[in-house]
């Protein structure tokens, strides 16, 4: 079966992504790009739905694993009787889907076991297994996977084994690329130079960033997860490299998150900006700038290339991870109705603006449209943040994005002097603004609650002072902060809503929600709380310094993984502590100013 959650590492090519265990087996592979279907699929099954482990034959008595500094290279170390062996995964920065793995003696003499056995469609086809020169190829009707090695392999119809001992001193390769049907492979490249050269590429990327606080080492692991998931024909970003990852163990609620989020897109222009990567911010730009011409009534997620995401459906022969049922590829969210989209996206022009990145006039008319669009259907009920399906309401978090639409679109004109009805434009954003104070606010409590129907606190509201809607020494910010702590926080961390509110009545923490809880604290001026909190939340981390969606105390890491948004709200909040006299939020109207109490 699949290892849990937390025992994973990524590697990627900046086009697709696998998922390596600490047991040194690849359980998750979806070349040649991330929404493609999986050639090993053990992570939401077991060994008969493809995987790719190389280790000790025997069971190691210690494991040790670590990125090289500054890359997406991946080594672990196995201490075993007799020796001690290094494995290097990692897969060349290039259009090809390749994954080396280079097998290296450290200390006595180990003897390994490496098996292939891919299965491909999601672990539905067995391939044809045939020899080729220094190795072999693995045939489907759709694609291939060309294995290459010097070890001695042992072939059968649908897979391929090597048996072989490692000494101090000496290094195996094993080199898996994916080809398409018809494919031809090039001369294969010496794996130790193209380690060098990936680890150098990395590193004259990480170069770049301004970021040199305390947590250098968490923000710059988040920063190369981040751009792990990029896809770099088209500059867009995915929210997760895998499918399916439960966010309760066992049961039903199970989603696809191999595509692009124009919220994620949002956050992740922001952070690239503040961060110096501008080569990656003015990719995001185009993309969504090439979406937004295209399509007129915007979804809330596109594939890689911008287009609507495949049909969701279920892959009835995996049993899930952990037994989570149903495993689903495609996402059906896409149709939903998210009123907070379009304030996003006016947030990213605002941004972009502001930056220097969307200045024409071409961008100035994308965003008078988009606010038609708002001033349309502000009004309306929708799915919200949180993609409830089924449960269309007037959800707080909506109303404030749609007011965020207003706002920064006033503040464009204002300051660009850019043609404008202004005059009507406030008007609509005043009337916002003062509906959700009327009809958002629990009138007990004094706070914010999850949206105008209801009485549950949400935490999704933490986001209010992040986006200017009110300021955070406001009563109503503060009695929100105060009920979300003692309604929706367990142990230190925050949960989106009431259990019974989610898809299967049961689910985790969610860590984006705890990292706006640490940026709450510290606009208020609670300093040792924030970064008491700040501390727990780089603690639910795995060894290699990621993190999923959620975590529960009882079963760790949750949802798929590594994700996106939790990472980008760790170096939002990062930048965030270490500015203390400026509070950094993204896309807000203006830079307040902060003292931290001595």
């Amino acid at each position: 079966m699949s290892q849990p959650i937390k025992d994973y590492a990524l590697i990627g090519n900046l086009r697709c992504a696998a998922l390596a265990g600490r047991n040194g087996s690849i359980d998750w592979f979806c070349p040649p790009r991330f929404d493609a279907p999986a050639c090993f699929s053990r992570l939401l099954g077991n060994e008969q739905h493809g995987f790719w482990q190389t280790a000790p034959e025997h069971e190691p008595s210690d494991i040790q694993r670590h990125y090289e500094p500054d890359t997406l290279v991946l080594r672990t170390e196995f201490d075993c009787d007799g020796g001690r062996v290094r494995l290097t995964d990692y897969m060349p920065v290039g259009d090809s889907a390749i994954i080396i793995r280079s097998v290296e003696g450290l200390e006595g003499s180990v003897p390994m076991r490496m098996q292939l056995v891919p299965r491909f469609g999601y672990g539905a086809r067995t391939p044809q297994c045939e020899p080729d020169t220094d190795g072999c190829r693995m045939l489907d009707e759709n694609g291939q996977l060309l294995l290459r090695t010097s070890a001695a392999l042992e072939l059968a119809d649908d897979r391929a084994e090597a048996l072989f001992e490692v000494n101090a001193g000496q290094r195996v390769h094993f080199v898996l690329q994916y080809l398409q049907a018809d494919e031809q492979a090039g001369a294969l490249e010496d794996p130790q130079r193209q380690q060098q050269e990936c680890c150098r590429w990395w590193r004259s990327w990480v170069s770049q960033t301004t970021y040199h606080g305390r947590w250098r080492d968490a923000v710059v692991r988040s920063l190369i997860t981040l751009k792990a998931m990029t896809y770099l024909p088209t500059g867009s970003m995915v929210a997760a490299p895998t499918t399916s990852l439960p966010e309760a163990p066992g049961r039903g609620a199970n989603w696809d998150y191999r595509f692009c989020w124009i919220r994620d897109a949002v956050w992740a222009l922001d952070i690239l900006i503040d961060s110096n990567f501008l080569e990656e911010a003015h990719a995001w730009r185009d993309w969504l700038l090439r979406l937004m011409d295209r399509d007129s009534n915007l979804r809330v997620l596109y594939d890689v290339d911008g287009d609507d995401s495949p049909d969701e459906h279920e892959l009835d022969w995996l049993p899930g991870h952990l037994d989570s049922r149903p495993v689903r590829v495609g996402n059906a969210a896409y149709g939903q109705h998210q009123l907070d989209v379009y304030g996003q996206l006016i947030d990213f022009l605002h941004i972009g603006r502001r930056s220097g990145m969307c200045r024409s006039q071409h961008s100035w008319h994308r965003q008078r449209r988009l606010v038609d669009k708002v001033i349309a259907c502000w009004h309306e009920p929708d799915e919200g943040v949180w993609e409830l399906r089924g449960q269309r309401r007037h959800y707080t978090h909506s109303k404030v994005y749609a007011w965020v639409a207003l706002d920064r679109s006033i503040r464009d004109a204002e300051a660009f002097d850019l043609p404008a009805p202004l005059e009507q434009w406030r008007r609509v954003r005043d009337e916002i603004h003062a509906q959700v104070c009327e009809r958002a606010v629990d009138p007990v409590r004094g706070a914010f609650k999850q949206s105008y129907e209801g009485t549950e606190p949400d935490a999704s509201v933490l986001m209010i002072p992040l986006l200017g809607f009110l300021p955070i020494e406001d009563p109503r910010v503060q009695a929100t902060i105060d009920w979300i702590q003692q309604d929706l926080q367990r142990e230190g961390l925050v949960y989106r809503f009431r259990p019974h509110q989610s898809e299967d009545g049961w689910e985790g923490s969610f860590i984006a929600c705890s990292f706006w809880m640490v940026d709450n604290l510290i606009m208020s001026r609670r300093q040792h709380d924030a970064e008491n909190l700040f501390a727990r939340l780089l603690a639910l981390r795995n060894d290699v310094g990621l993190l999923a969606e959620q975590y529960h105390p009882q079963h760790g890491q949750l949802g798929n993984f590594p994700q996106a948004l939790s990472h980008l709200a760790l170096v939002k909040t990062a930048y965030l502590i270490q500015a203390c006299e400026q509070v950094h939020h993204g896309g807000g109207p203006e830079r307040h100013s902060y003292r931290p109490v001595e």
